[in-house]
């Protein structure tokens, strides 16, 4: 009985890249599907955050001077915890927690810049939310489709993207400590980091992942997805 199990679940999770067409397009499915319902579920997590004006208060006070480094800490502490969480356990409860956590951190993150960028196009004319929305999935698409279509490993982007990730972050803190504002030019290098990590994501998704990963994998392009936006969304507020 004990064989008939092991072998059952040996069948059921198996590497991506072994599998069939149907099995894969499957996985696929699962974790685009996932991305959707996380993103959903940070949009309205968004929508109740900024009705809570104490809260959006508290953000907003949390951007001056050396709290947004604390607040930085936390919230990398918290989304790699919850990495952890949906990738080292086979355990789907666990594996939801850690997506449920990360779509939080993400929109507690969020609300200054929404609640600046909610100003900015009152202030313009100009719905940049939307915009930049629009433009974040068209590049997410087009990137993920890239990878899906030609199944090519750019499992060689981490080293690169580690070394992007640790200059922007000293960037950001030598900011912080001079004074200086980072502008369009560091906001367009972050895209291409972002851009970056979808690619490896993705690739990650076509040649690493297991057939119970789905969460997982989600969670991971969710991440990028966010990170993209971000910088999208600064890049539309930037213009004059």
């Amino acid at each position: 009985m004990d064989s008939y199990q092991n072998n059952t679940l040996t069948n059921q999770v198996r590497p991506l890249i072994e599998v069939n067409d149907e099995t894969r397009a499957t996985f696929y499915r699962k974790t685009y599907a996932h991305v959707a319902i996380a993103t959903l579920l940070f949009v309205v997590l968004e929508t109740i955050f900024l009705r809570i004006e104490p809260l959006v208060e508290f953000m907003l006070s949390l951007t001056q001077g050396f709290t947004w480094l604390i607040v930085l800490g936390v919230f990398m502490f918290a989304t790699s915890y919850a990495e952890k969480m949906a990738h080292t356990s086979h355990d789907k409860t666990q594996q939801y927690l850690g997506l449920v956590l990360v779509v939080t951190a993400w929109a507690i993150m969020f609300i200054p810049l929404l609640y600046i960028a909610i100003s900015y196009g009152a202030l313009n004319g100009a719905n940049v939310l939307n915009q930049a929305a629009v433009t974040t999935l068209a590049l997410f698409t087009a990137l993920s489709a890239v990878v899906l279509i030609t199944k090519k490993d750019f499992s060689f982007l981490k080293n690169i993207l580690t070394v992007g990730f640790i200059i922007a972050v000293g960037v950001i803190i030598a900011g912080m400590i001079f004074g200086f504002d980072l502008g369009l030019v560091f906001s367009g290098f972050m895209v291409l980091l972002a851009a970056g990590t979808i690619l490896f994501q993705t690739s990650n998704l076509v040649h690493h992942y297991h057939t119970d990963q789905y969460v997982g994998a989600s969670l991971g392009l969710f991440a990028s997805l966010m990170l993209l936006f971000w910088y999208i969304l600064q890049i539309f507020m930037s213009r004059d």
